[in-house]
């Protein structure tokens, strides 16, 4: 059970708050959320389900941009192994291990910049716990949320989870590879999105055969051309860094 957010807690009983219960960490994010603008790094958030490809299309992205700078945090409750994985495509990562919550939240984010070279950076990936439920809530200070959905795990997930899949930027549906060998209709799964989504944007790719990897390209692009030129000035009082 999660000890940080009480989902499915059924001992929980509502209280009256005069402050949102997020909002000590809506402020850490928007500090996070300045720290990568001011140095011109866009940042996204990847969330999905274990299993999902999440790791997978990042190693993918790493062949992919050759001359962006990547780097990565990538977060699990009890190993560090994707950051290694991801160390081993190339990717500078760190490991954010959270124990029993199953989230990351933007302190934990915060925390992790300290010592990790993300300031000389083009992009930086968030790897978020495998979940399709609390990641959904919690700002981290990120530009745009991707959520990796895997062909394998069924047509109704985003019926199911529609917080996650309606906090969306885009949707990857990743393992595209195995469709040959599964009863999925990717309109199916389009059709589910769309219920959730007004305007859904939706990739179909392979981290493993590089089908639709191009167009996740652009998508990446087009959002890197909104960030703000690198400026690479501090901001006052507060230093991350190597």
């Amino acid at each position: 059970m999660c000890t940080t957010c009480g989902c499915g807690d059924t001992e929980l009983v509502p209280v009256e708050l005069h402050e949102k219960i997020l909002a000590g960490n809506d402020r850490t994010a928007a500090h996070n959320r300045a720290h990568f603008r001011e140095a011109g790094v866009l940042a996204l958030n990847l969330m999905g389900s274990p299993g999902s490809g999440k790791t997978a299309v990042l190693e993918a992205t790493a062949r992919l941009l050759p001359g962006l700078r990547l780097g990565a945090v990538s977060a699990d409750l009890a190993t560090d192994n994707d950051a290694r994985r991801l160390e081993r495509a190339g990717i500078p990562a760190r490991a954010i291990t959270t124990g029993q919550a199953c989230h990351l939240d933007a302190a934990m984010v915060h925390r992790s910049l300290h010592g990790f070279p993300w300031q000389a950076l083009d992009l930086f990936f968030i790897e978020n716990v495998g979940n399709l439920v609390c990641p959904a809530i919690y700002d981290l200070g990120q530009e745009a949320n991707v959520v990796a959905l895997s062909v394998t795990e069924g047509e109704d997930k985003p019926l199911k989870y529609p917080v996650m899949f309606q906090k969306a930027d885009l949707v990857l549906l990743t393992k595209a590879d195995l469709l040959p060998h599964l009863d999925v209709e990717v309109d199916r799964i389009r059709d589910a999105l769309a219920r959730v989504l007004p305007d859904p944007r939706v990739l179909l790719l392979s981290a493993r055969t590089g089908e639709g990897m191009e167009a996740w390209r652009d998508w990446i692009e087009a959002r890197r051309a909104r960030v703000p030129a690198k400026l690479r000035l501090p901001l006052a009082g507060h230093v991350h860094g190597g």
